[in-house]
């Protein structure tokens, strides 16, 4: 199992623009400035996002990228997925799979299964919408504590 900065940042940038898409596209500059994350990496980042299905890439002088369906059928499950790929427990796992010789007798195994299938739960129970309306919320009480 192996989440990286991919996942931080894919999930940090699709928060905000499901917060920012208003009908219209956004692009990776706006959101890299936001979120304080480098821009051409943001950009093969997007590139994922689209392969997966997750956005659509608008062009123009007025281009960027929308969401592709709706924030609340997108779970994060779904976006770590399309820039990490599929979960696993970790390498063990991938060993254990018919090439390790002691699978039968290592009990690691099992912990990493029930810690992965933890994860996928967590992940899967959370939608786009979930975190972008947390974020409004967050982002309103900061304002009214400077206010």
């Amino acid at each position: 199992m192996r989440l990286t900065t991919k996942s931080e940042y894919a999930l940090l940038a699709l928060i905000d623009l499901a917060r920012h898409d208003s009908g219209g596209a956004v692009s990776v500059r706006e959101i890299a400035e936001r979120q304080a994350i480098p821009a051409r990496f943001l950009e093969q980042v997007f590139a994922a996002l689209r392969r997966a299905g997750l956005v659509r890439a608008v062009r123009g002088a007025r281009g960027g990228f929308t969401l592709d369906g709706r924030a609340g059928s997108v779970s994060v499950l779904d976006i770590v997925e399309a820039v990490e790929g599929p979960l696993q427990p970790s390498v063990c796992d991938g060993v254990r799979n018919g090439v390790c010789e002691r699978s039968a007798i290592c009990a690691a195994g099992g912990v990493w299964d029930r810690a992965t299938k933890a994860l996928r739960d967590v992940f899967a129970s959370e939608t786009l919408a979930d975190l972008a309306r947390e974020q409004a919320e967050l982002d309103a009480s900061l304002a009214e504590g400077k206010a």
